[in-house]
């Protein structure tokens, strides 16, 4: 469980709280069922227009997943990698084949596959960097269905004013009401500005933080496999891995895999 994102969440909503209090507002003064329903619901029915109901479905799912830590377990892929590298200077490249089905990871296990058939270095890097091509699409194309509605949100909460505005001009000539009336309409504005900047924004943020490290992690496996291929040394191919970890994970594990 990713604390950071639930605390981002309770604390805007805090503030928000203490902000409308501490200013001598009362809750009850920002909270406007009609326009709940039409920035919330106008915004997310927006998005199967310009999705596939497909995509405008699954994204709740998919935002669930900044409520989460990834593991790639980099750190364990690149003591497998050298420690399959060892195996292979040793027993040979078809030796590697034993094992294979023990590994966890799908990208690598394909990559070694390739490896143990005799593919060329070159084949097998254009096969695996079009897969990694391919994950980052899709990736990203649930990314930019959450900035889109990140989009919408501030769009229909501007429509949401413009119509109280409307019926708020239709009724002028009730004094009293136009300030209670104006408030409510200034509502949407704040929902919309809310959904963008409090939710939307943010957690699209977050996946495309976590689709940073996936990526970086299979282009780091894609170095081993074909360092591997082309039979480097084990700790020449640990030095290349090691670049791609953050200094307290390299450190954790560098004496371990640049053993003489």
């Amino acid at each position: 469980m990713d604390i950071a994102t639930i605390l981002g969440l309770i604390g805007g909503a805090v503030c928000i709280v203490m902000s409308v209090l501490t200013s001598g507002g009362t809750l009850g003064g920002i909270i406007d069922v009609p326009s709940i329903i039409f920035v919330f619901g106008g915004s997310f029915f927006a998005l199967f227009i310009a999705y596939p109901m497909s995509s405008v479905l699954g994204i709740f799912p998919i935002m669930g997943r900044s409520f989460k830590i990834p593991d790639f377990s980099e750190k364990t892929l690149v003591q497998d990698m050298v420690t399959l590298s060892e195996k292979a200077r040793r027993e040979g490249i078809l030796a590697l084949e034993e094992g294979l089905e023990d590994l966890s990871d799908d990208f690598m296990k394909n990559g070694l596959r390739l490896v143990v058939d005799g593919t060329d270095g070159v084949i097998i890097r254009s096969i695996m960097e079009s897969e990694l091509n391919q994950i980052e699409s899709r990736h990203l194309d649930w990314i930019n269905v959450v900035v889109a509605w990140a989009g919408l949100a501030p769009g229909y909460g501007m429509m949401g004013t413009v119509i109280g505005l409307i019926g708020m001009l239709r009724n002028l000539e009730d004094k009293s009401s136009l300030g209670p009336n104006m408030a409510v309409a200034l509502v949407t504005t704040l929902y919309g500005s809310l959904i963008a900047n409090w939710i939307m924004t943010p957690i699209a943020t977050k996946l495309a933080a976590h689709n940073s490290t996936e990526i970086r992690t299979k282009e780091m496996i894609i170095e081993g496999v074909l360092s591997i291929q082309a039979g480097d040394n084990p700790r020449i191919l640990a030095m290349k891995l090691l670049t791609y970890l953050d200094p307290k994970s390299r450190k954790a594990i560098e004496a371990d895999v640049l053993k003489d």
